[in-house]
């Protein structure tokens, strides 16, 4: 009988404390990845202290997914082609990056409707309003956590538009109906369609 195949592995950025949870089981089935941590903050304990505008310590095509959880919109609009960059160099030939972050145009509407400061839902950090999908949580902001500071964002088109940038030939970006954008980036144009996205994700118009 073959032995089973090695874990791929996944670098996981901007990945906070430890909590296996935090790897999307829909894209990360557990037992088939193995998680490689990396986060700007040491105080989390990361595998590895480093900014994703410079991940020199992660060598070339060394992993085979990149996942970035709201990570992006904590750089400024001129850093962003650099983190892309990148989560291209470490990823294998094969391998994809998948990323999510705040949608600004769901949380524009509810501005228009002026509702900025008011719970658009509660994540395990609290009430999350559409003050803090802007410009980060409020609450960790006020206690001195400056990472949690936002400097930029993006709508669905305009990220589809930094990905393609970067170089990445095939994107797919979606929406998952909670105020957040979820984009797949793969390293080769597929041969094939690419594999369905998961049911709760809406394609992004």
């Amino acid at each position: 009988m073959p032995d089973a195949a090695p874990p791929k592995r996944v670098l996981h950025v901007g990945c906070g404390a430890p909590n296996p949870a935090k790897l999307p089981a829909m894209f990360f089935p557990a037992g088939a990845w193995a998680e490689l941590r990396l986060d700007i903050d040491a105080s989390v304990a990361p595998d590895i202290v480093a900014s994703i505008t410079d991940m020199r310590a992660v060598p070339d095509a060394s992993v085979d997914a990149v996942w970035s959880s709201h990570n992006l919109e904590h750089l400024f609009p001129h850093e962003v082609p650099r983190a892309l960059a990148e989560f291209r160099r470490v990823l294998k030939p094969d391998g994809f990056a998948l990323m999510t972050m705040p949608d600004l145009q769901q949380i524009a509407a509810l501005v228009a409707d002026d509702r900025l400061t008011e719970a658009a839902y509660v994540s395990p950090m609290g009430p999350i309003a559409p003050l803090d999908m802007l410009y980060g949580h409020g609450a960790s902001l006020a206690q001195g956590n400056a990472f949690m500071g936002h400097r930029g964002g993006f709508t669905a088109r305009s990220l589809e538009a930094a990905l393609l940038a970067a170089g990445f030939p095939q994107v797919r970006v979606m929406r998952d109906g909670a105020f957040a954008l979820w984009a797949t980036g793969w390293m080769a144009a597929a041969t094939a369609a690419a594999p369905p996205a998961p049911a709760r994700l809406q394609a992004a118009a």
